[in-house]
């Protein structure tokens, strides 16, 4: 019998360019996450995280180069992605007439992914009681969220696509966050999470990528010893 062919590697960018209008938001990626990996991703303000990420998600096509996530084009074959990659962004795409257990079964079902997460992701996020019968007009910004980390947990999906996950959370939030990252990564997902609380996430990470530019400038490998805090072991440029 032949060896089974080796799995495609979760996220590759090769001289990947992404533009608004003659603005580059990408100028040159070229990067790869195997699959199973927990990255983070740093750098400035403007320096090109959120645009890599949507990239990743098939939101913003490639006037160049190649991206392949999972081994699939995320534009031509976005449906295709969309059910095996989620992304939490800045804004929480909440349908304001929709209360939150309808927003997180719309959003799950959405994405073709099966509902029997939701009752368990709402209820670690702390939307209990009557804030799942709350329109989501009526909620603050946290529990906004929350309602879309509640979307994510409930479709658990193959890689994990995080634009500043603990922005506008409280303690108790970050806590469920970074115990939802953990837990993706042990059984087997992709994380790739652009923050600028590195310090936050590399607690979490195996890898740091920084980006300037539009471009990927370095990489650091973060190991961490038991009881101590990661720390960084080698620079790649």
């Amino acid at each position: 019998m032949a060896p089974a062919a080796p799995l495609p590697p979760a996220l590759f960018l090769h001289d990947a360019v992404a533009l608004s209008g003659r603005f580059p938001l990408l100028a040159g990626v070229d990067l790869e996450v195997a699959n199973g990996e927990t990255v983070l991703v740093e750098g400035p303000n403007g320096a090109g995280k959120t645009s890599l990420l949507r990239v990743c998600a098939g939101l913003v096509p490639l006037a160049s180069g190649r991206v392949a996530v999972l081994g699939l084009d995320p534009v031509r074959q976005r449906n295709q992605v969309r059910r095996r990659v989620g992304m939490l962004s800045h804004a929480s795409h909440l349908y304001d007439d929709l209360t939150v257990r309808e927003n997180v079964r719309f959003a799950v079902r959405a994405a073709g992914a099966g509902t029997d997460r939701i009752d368990d992701a709402c209820d670690r996020l702390g939307l209990t009681g009557r804030v799942l019968k709350t329109s989501a007009v009526k909620l603050s910004a946290g529990q906004r969220r929350r309602v879309a980390l509640a979307v994510l947990a409930a479709r658990w999906p193959e890689l994990w696509l995080l634009d500043e996950p603990h922005a506008g959370l409280d303690a108790s939030a970050r806590d469920t966050l970074d115990e939802l990252i953990g837990e993706a990564a042990s059984g087997g997902a992709t994380v790739v999470v652009a923050s600028h609380e590195a310090h936050q996430v590399e607690a979490l990470a195996t890898r740091a990528v920084t980006v300037a530019g539009g471009r990927v400038v370095s990489q650091r490998a973060i190991v961490r010893s038991a009881g101590k805090p990661a720390k960084d072991v080698a620079h790649v440029a």
